[in-house]
């Protein structure tokens, strides 16, 4: 039974459930009452979760049912007080009030004040490219020494990085990494460094180190790469994205770039900053107005749900397909139901009409199925799975197309050509089939699969959290100032030993693993990685190098913690 604030009954588990499927069967034209039994009861059976806004705001008057926003922000002062006012519009809450670090204290104040009346506390991600000039200053945002006039320990900082990088701290950390002011670059050069990858990245960045007309900051790799893994050990941060690696599996790299990812790293869409086209002043009425008008760019929008792995029958590959297909169409009427705060991100929106299918129950699924985190077994396992999970997904979606008609960029996509399908080495018959069926009818969504952490949900479904494996076996975790009781699903004798501890697994097993899943999936996915105070700066650096040749696009927190000397569970009593 869910209660008000006085503890008075609003509705049952089960009404919620009936009340999101409703909600989300809206746009259904044909057949509605089915689809509401279908999401019905993929819900209340707890076989896939909805994002938390999606269940927290479905079948009320103000129904904004996606989780994040994400905005690219243009090298003007017009264009970053108008992201931050964008933020705030973004957060249910209009008119709050030299380098990126100044501004990023004006973000942080707006995130801790902007915070849905509490309901949901307001959170900002900002991705710097590693050859930024601020680059030190801003890998010192959340540490506990220097100037705390610098400081701005509400964001969370990410950092962008290049191939370029890490062949260089392969190769030899001594080696110079040359910083440089983007908007100087523009001015002088007549390009921004941001907006390539790759071989045209790397041309340019030398390009641009040896032209004596830029001024530039001079610093080793091992000095950045201390300033990041000190960082990361402290605070957990900053964030990993890869962004040669991001971009040369991205499907809609004719329409775009994709610069970042949100708060939660699975995201990995299109972007472009909004721009003022012109400013003209008219008189309408007898009044004087000013008139703007505004280019939207790629404001980008997070529609998420996750499949709980632990409560489906993976085996059963028609019920995965089936059940795929549910939540594809479920998250594709999330795009047409959703309340848009800002006009830019509906834009973005319903051009791509981009979700996000995510899992959790990842460890829950493994340990009901006897397969050990650091084996082999786990590694095929995850193949085969997130391979089917990713044919369904695309499968739904080109049904979708032909029944709704297809996204608005689907000419000259992977998707369109065909290359998605080369790049990733799907060479079967079937799915040769499957691409040209995508070639027929088209696609209804540009993007499909991004695994978000799930953290909330998953105690809801009563599994693991997306594709971490668990803290403990059991634990205590504190949510909203609670204190909640945490057991390994699914725990018995059989169980115990394959829900081995995070902070204990061989971490180069969860990377290689993470490399697997990433083959399958357009987006990214929320990994984060467990160390104790017994690794060496060198181990995590190895971790980051590991993450990198293995293909992975993202990485998410570095949870740290003390190695100390527990009673042991096995002889608990």
């Amino acid at each position: 039974m869910i209660r008000t604030r006085l503890h008075e009954p609003a509705e049952s588990v089960q009404e919620m459930y009936l009340g999101i499927a409703l909600h989300l069967a809206m746009p259904e034209q044909k057949e509605r009452m089915t689809w509401v039994k279908k999401f019905y009861d993929l819900l209340s059976r707890l076989e896939v979760t909805m994002a938390t806004p999606t269940l927290s705001n479905a079948r009320k008057p103000y129904h904004q049912l996606s989780s994040c926003f994400i905005d690219t922000v243009p090298d003007s002062l017009e264009g970053i007080y108008r992201s931050i006012d964008n933020f705030a519009m973004v957060r249910g809450f209009k008119g709050v009030a030299g380098g990126v670090i100044r501004w990023m204290k004006l973000v942080n104040d707006t995130a801790v004040a902007v915070d849905q009346l509490g309901m949901r506390q307001g959170a900002v991600a900002v991705y710097l490219d590693v050859w930024h000039k601020d680059l030190p200053e801003f890998l010192q945002l959340r540490t506990n020494n220097g100037d705390d006039r610098m400081k701005a320990h509400d964001i969370f900082p990410s950092v962008c990085y290049p191939d370029l990088f890490w062949k260089m701290a392969k190769e030899d950390l001594n080696q110079p990494w040359y910083l440089f002011c983007p908007n100087e670059i523009m001015t002088i050069k007549g390009y921004c460094l941001e907006d390539y990858y790759g071989e045209e990245w790397e041309k340019r960045y030398h390009d641009c180190v040896n032209d004596t007309r830029l001024s530039k900051r001079s610093i080793s790799i091992k000095d950045i790469v201390r300033l990041v893994l000190r960082s990361a050990v402290e605070t957990g941060t900053p964030f990993t994205f890869n962004r040669d690696t991001v971009n040369r599996a991205n499907p809609n790299a004719h329409q775009g770039i994709i610069y970042c990812s949100n708060l939660c790293t699975e995201i990995a869409q299109n972007m472009a900053a909004i721009e003022t086209v012109s400013t003209e002043i008219r008189t309408e009425e007898g009044d004087t107005v000013v008139v703007k008008t505004v280019r939207p760019g790629d404001f980008v929008v997070c529609n998420l749900a996750s499949l709980s792995l632990g409560h489906l029958p993976l085996e059963d590959e028609e019920q995965i397909k089936e059940k795929v297909s549910t939540v594809v169409r479920a998250l594709d009427n999330v795009i047409d139901l959703n309340f848009y705060p800002l006009p830019f991100a509906q834009i973005t929106n319903q051009r791509y009409r981009s979700i996000g299918l995510g899992v959790s129950g990842y460890h829950h699924a493994l340990a009901i199925r006897n397969i050990r985190w650091e084996s082999e077994e786990h590694l095929r396992f995850v193949d085969r799975v997130f391979e089917q999970i990713n044919y369904a997904a695309i499968e739904a979606s080109a049904d979708l197309a032909k029944e709704k008609g297809r996204y608005e960029y689907f000419e000259g996509s992977d998707w369109q050509t065909g290359a998605y399908f080369g790049k990733r080495g799907y060479t079967s018959p079937e799915w040769n089939r499957l691409a040209a069926k995508v070639a027929e009818n088209g696609m209804r969504n540009a993007y499909l699969l991004a695994i978000a952490p799930t953290s909330s949900t998953s105690i809801i479904a009563g599994t693991t959290a997306g594709t971490d494996p668990v803290m403990k076996r059991f634990f205590l975790e504190e949510k909203k100032g609670a204190m909640l009781p945490r057991v390994a699903p699914a725990l018995s004798d059989k169980t115990f030993w394959l829900y081995k501890d995070a902070y204990t697994l061989d971490q180069k097993w969860s990377i290689r693993a993470a490399g697997t899943r990433q083959l399958h999936i357009d987006q990214s996915q929320s990994l984060n990685l467990y160390i104790t105070n017994e690794f060496t700066m060198r181990q995590v650096l190895d971790l980051y190098l590991l993450a990198w040749e293995c293909g992975v696009k993202t990485v998410y927190y570095v949870r740290s913690k003390s190695l100390e000397v527990e009673e042991c569970e096995s002889c608990a009593s």
